[in-house]
C-alpha cells in the first residue's frame, strides 16, 4: 500500500478538497487509518474572532480526525491568493521545515495520508518553494482533480506532462463537475481523450452533487461520490511505473557513473526495459542494436534461454550462501572448469563481484606473497600509463589514465608507471616514445634498478581497452614474461575486458601462449548476466599463504556475494555454450568481416586509426588527419557520433574520442553490417556541420 497521496489540481476551484474528503471517508469505511493534511491555506475565512481554513475543516469532518489542527493545517491565511503573497500581506512568515514536520509527525500516526494542496502544481508557497517542490519533498504521488467540461484537455494534460517533468509519479485522474450543468459531448469524451492522450487512468468521473459547498449537506452526499472513485489503485502500490515519469526519476533519482549529469538532467533518457539477441528496447518501444554487448560483458545474446533457464533452476535449490568457511556446489564445479580452461599453471581461483575488486586481490596477493617469502621490499608495482583495472583505490593506484585517475592521486600508493606501446601515436614525439623494443627497453631498465623492489607488473594483455582500445605489437606481452622471469617478478594480466573470447580466443595470453601468475576475469564470465569476477593464480603462489593457525599467514579478504551460487551457475552455463554452440570457432569469419569492412572506415574525413583485436574495435577520430592533430576534450566528439548512431538504432559507447564497437560475440553477420553501416554514417555526420549522404556498405 502507499503511505499517501498529494492531492492537486489542475486550477483553483476544481474541487480537490471535495474528492479529498471523499477519498478519505471512503478509506476510513473500509478499516484504513487515514490522517489528512491541508499545509497551506489562503482565502481563510474568520469565525469567532479567528482564521479558519474551510478545507481542513471539511477534511476533519470528512474522516472524524482528531489530531491538532496545528499538524493538519500549519499555515491559515486570510487573502485569498497565492500563499507566498498571502503570507506577505499578512506579514508571516511560511516555513517548509514546520510543514514537513508536520507531515512526518501525522504520517506516523496514520497508515495513509492526504495532503492537499493551493492550486496547482507550480503555485508558490514562499518566493522560491513551489507545490511541486514540496511533493517531491514529501517523496508522495499526485492525483490530479480536473474539470470535466471545455478547457480541461489542455489544461489536464498540461498539469500530467509537468508532473513527469519533475519526476513525480501520477496515481490518475479523477474529474469533477464543478458546475451545475448535464453532461454534453465533452464531459462524456474528455475523460477517454486525456487518458488515451497520457496514458494515466481516470480513477473516477464525478457529476455536479451540490451547491453546499464545505457543509453538513456536501458531507452527506460524499457516500455517493465515494463509489464513483476506484480507491483500490488511489492506494495500491505495483512498482510500476509509466514510461513518462520513469525518464523524469532516472534524471532525478540516479547519478550514472562516468556522466557529466548537469548535461544528462537536461537529456531525454534512454531507459532500457527488455532485451533480445543482439538487441535493447526502450520504454518507448524502440529497438536498439547494442554495440557494445552493454558494456563489454554480453557474449550470447540477450535473454538466452540456456541462461535464463540455468537462473531458474538454480533459484529452486537456493539463491546465495557465503563461501567463508562454506563450498557451494556451483562454485566449486565452475572453479574446476575455469582451472581446465585458462593456461596452464594456474591452479587455484578466488571469487568476487567485479573487475575492479579481481585486481584488488591479485595485488594483494603478490604483495602478501613477498611478505611471507621472506622479501619484504617487494611491495611496489610497474603499472603502464593508459592502463586502467577498475576504480577502487588499489586499482585507480596502478591505473594510468590522467582523466579517470588524477584527482584521487592523494589516495593513491605509488607505482613504477612505464610507457606502453601506441604505435599510432609514438612517433609524433608525445608521451608514448618508442615502438615495441624501444618501450621494452624503458622496461627492462625500470626492472633492473628496481626487481628488488618490484612485486609485480600488471597489465591489459593485447589491448588496453579503456584507453581507448590501444593495441600492443605481436610479441610484447611473450617479451614481458621473459622479462618478469628474469628478474623474479610476479606477472598480473587483467582479462577483465579481453576474457571469454572478445579477442578471438577464449584468453587474449593464449595469441602467444603465456600463462600470468594472477589472472584476473570478470565481465563476460557470466554472459553478461551477473556480477561475478575471479582471481587466478599458481599453487606457487597459493602454498605461500599455507601456515599454522598461529602463524597468521591467512589471505584477509572477501566479499559478502564470494561465490555466489546464482552468479556461478550462470558462468557455467556461459562456458556450455561456448562449447555446443562452437562460439570461437564461429567467431573467425566475424573477425574477419570487421577486418575487411573497417578498412573503409579511412576514407572518412576525420578517421585516424582503426585498432582491432578480435571482436573488439577503436575507431580514432581526429581533427586533422595528416598531423593526427587530436579533438579536444570539450569537443565531446565522441558523444556527437553516438548521437547520431542513436537515431539510427545502435547504443555505442565512446573512450573520448575513439569510438568503440563491441558486440555481442551472438551478433550475426546481418547484423554486424548494419553496426558498420550505422557507425559509418554516424562519423560522417557527426563530425561535420552539414549532412553528407549516407552510404551502405556491402
Amino acid at each position: 500500500m502507499r503511505k499517501g497521496i498529494f492531492v492537486t489540481g489542475t486550477d483553483t476551484a476544481v474541487g480537490k478538497t471535495f474528492i479529498g474528503a471523499a477519498i478519505a471517508r471512503g478509506l476510513k469505511k473500509r478499516g484504513i487509518d487515514c490522517g489528512i493534511m491541508k499545509p497551506v491555506q489562503s482565502g481563510a475565512i474568520k469565525r469567532n474572532g479567528r482564521l479558519i481554513s474551510q478545507d481542513a475543516d471539511f477534511l476533519i469532518k470528512a474522516c472524524d480526525a482528531k489530531d491538532e489542527l496545528s499538524l493538519i493545517n500549519p499555515y491559515c491565511l486570510k487573502a485569498p491568493l497565492a500563499p507566498s503573497v498571502a503570507a506577505k500581506i499578512s506579514n508571516k512568515g511560511i516555513s517548509i521545515e514546520t510543514i514537513i514536520d508536520a507531515f512526518n509527525i501525522l504520517s506516523v500516526r496514520h497508515q495513509f495520508m492526504i495532503v492537499e494542496g493551493a492550486g496547482g502544481l507550480l503555485v508558490p508557497i514562499t518566493k522560491n518553494y513551489t507545490m511541486k517542490d514540496l511533493i517531491l519533498d514529501l517523496d508522495l504521488p499526485v492525483l490530479i482533480v480536473s474539470r470535466i467540461g471545455l478547457g480541461t484537455i489542455n489544461h489536464t494534460l498540461l498539469t500530467i506532462e509537468a508532473a513527469r517533468k519533475f519526476g513525480i509519479e501520477i496515481v490518475g485522474v479523477i474529474f469533477n463537475q464543478a458546475e451545475n450543468r448535464a453532461f454534453a459531448i465533452c464531459e462524456k469524451t474528455n475523460p477517454n481523450i486525456i487518458s488515451s492522450l497520457s496514458g494515466v487512468s481516470v480513477l473516477g468521473v464525478i457529476p455536479f452533487v451540490s451547491k453546499a459547498g464545505k457543509s453538513q449537506k456536501s458531507l452527506n452526499v460524499l457516500k455517493a461520490v465515494v463509489e464513483k472513485i476506484d480507491l483500490a489503485s488511489i492506494i495500491r502500490e505495483d512498482g510500476k511505473a509509466d514510461k513518462g515519469y520513469l525518464k523524469a526519476w532516472d534524471r532525478r533519482y540516479i547519478w550514472h557513473p562516468f556522466t557529466q549529469m548537469k548535461d544528462y538532467e537536461k537529456s531525454q533518457p534512454l531507459v532500457i526495459e527488455e532485451g533480445k539477441g543482439s538487441y535493447l528496447k526502450d520504454i518507448d518501444g524502440k529497438w536498439y542494436l547494442d554495440g557494445v554487448s552493454s558494456l563489454w560483458v554480453n557474449v550470447h545474446g540477450h535473454r538466452n534461454k540456456k541462461l535464463d533457464g540455468a537462473i531458474r533452476e538454480q533459484l529452486n535449490k537456493i539463491a546465495h550462501s557465503t563461501l567463508l568457511g562454506l563450498g557451494n556446489r556451483p562454485s566449486v564445479e565452475l572453479a574446476r572448469r575455469l582451472i581446465g580452461i585458462t593456461p596452464k599453471g594456474l591452479t587455484r581461483v578466488f571469487y568476487s563481484d567485479d573487475g575492479s575488486t579481481a585486481v584488488e586481490i591479485a595485488l594483494k596477493m603478490a604483495f602478501q606473497y613477498w611478505q611471507h617469502k621472506g622479501k619484504v621490499n617487494k611491495k611496489r608495482f610497474i603499472t603502464f600509463i593508459n592502463g586502467y583495472h577498475g576504480d577502487t583505490i588499489g586499482s585507480v593506484s596502478v591505473g594510468g589514465i590522467d582523466l579517470f585517475h588524477k584527482i584521487y592521486k592523494p589516495l593513491l600508493f605509488k607505482s613504477i608507471k612505464v610507457n606502453s606501446p601506441y604505435c599510432y601515436r609514438c612517433h609524433l614525439g608525445l608521451i608514448y616514445p618508442g615502438c615495441k623494443m624501444r618501450c621494452l627497453k624503458k622496461i627492462e631498465e625500470k626492472m633492473r634498478r628496481h626487481h628488488s623492489e618490484i612485486a609485480a607488473v600488471i597489465i591489459e594483455p593485447l589491448i588496453q581497452a579503456a584507453a581507448g582500445m590501444i593495441t600492443q605489437p605481436k610479441g610484447f606481452i611473450k617479451a614481458l614474461r621473459r622479462l618478469c622471469d628474469r628478474y623474479k617478478i610476479l606477472l598480473i594480466l587483467d582479462e577483465v575486458a579481453t576474457g571469454f573470447g572478445r579477442t578471438g580466443r577464449m584468453f587474449a595470453c593464449e595469441h602467444e601462449n603465456v600463462t600470468s601468475d594472477l589472472l584476473c576475469l570478470a565481465k563476460a564470465i557470466t554472459g553478461g548476466y551477473l556480477p561475478l569476477a575471479a582471481t587466478l593464480t599458481t599453487e606457487e603462489v597459493y602454498s605461500a599463504f599455507l601456515g599454522d593457525y598461529s602463524e597468521k599467514k591467512t589471505f584477509f579478504h572477501g566479499h559478502t556475494y564470494t561465490g555466489n551460487p546464482l552468479a556461478c551457475t550462470v558462468a557455467l552455463a556461459n562456458l556450455d555454450i561456448f562449447i555446443e554452440d562452437k562460439t570461437l570457432m564461429k567467431l573467425q569469419p566475424k573477425i574477419e568481416f570487421l577486418k575487411r569492412n573497417l578498412r573503409r572506415f579511412y576514407d572518412l574525413e576525420h578517421v585516424g586509426d582503426i585498432r582491432q583485436k578480435g571482436m573488439m574495435v577503436g575507431i580514432e577520430l581526429v581533427k586533422d588527419k595528416t598531423t593526427k592533430e587530436p579533438y579536444k576534450w570539450e569537443d565531446r566528439i565522441g558523444w556527437k557520433v553516438i548521437e547520431e548512431a542513436k537515431k539510427r538504432g545502435i547504443i555505442l559507447r565512446p573512450l573520448g574520442p575513439v569510438i568503440v564497437l563491441m558486440p555481442p560475440l551472438s551478433i550475426s553477420i546481418k547484423d554486424l553490417r548494419f553496426l558498420l553501416d550505422a557507425t559509418y554514417n554516424a562519423i560522417a555526420i557527426g563530425t561535420v556541420l552539414l549532412p553528407k549522404q549516407e552510404v551502405s556498405l556491402t
